[in-house]
């Protein structure tokens, strides 16, 4: 004779129907959409009168890793503005910089970041640029 199950097929579906609506019951935590690294405070580096009077100027592209804390905390040359100077201020500048750390779920994640730092000489020399001109000695 065969044995019948304890619970019907049908009892047995919504058993477990029942079981798994059990979780719906509690409220779900907000979902807290996650962001990204978000510049705060970037003021522009230093750009040396000479260079700019110069018309030597150029674009850094720096790897920046922003900590969960906001600041850099590692920052690398990815290419260089042709000029050592230059690319040498744009890191010094971006070391300074304030950043709002990138999130997951309301939490502050370390993130990496390319930074371009770009220097551009005047247009139209400033009257600085000829007064640095008169100081100078004629090259022999």
């Amino acid at each position: 004779m065969a044995r019948r199950p304890a619970f019907p097929p049908l009892a047995a579906a919504t058993l477990a129907v029942a079981a798994c609506g059990r979780d719906a019951d509690r409220p779900a935590g907000p979902v807290i959409p996650p962001t990204e690294v978000t510049a705060v405070d970037t003021p522009p580096p230093e750009y040396p009168l000479a260079l700019a009077c110069a018309g030597i100027g150029g674009q850094t592209v720096l790897n920046g890793t922003i900590g969960t804390a906001g600041p850099p905390t590692k920052i690398t040359l990815l290419r260089t503005s042709g000029n050592e100077e230059l690319d040498r201020l744009a890191r010094e500048a971006v070391q300074g910089w304030k950043f709002r750390p990138a999130t997951r779920n309301g939490q502050p994640l370390e993130r990496t970041i390319q930074v371009p730092v770009k220097f551009t000489p005047p247009q139209e020399r400033p009257q600085a640029c000829f007064a640095l001109d008169a100081g100078r000695t004629p090259a022999s």
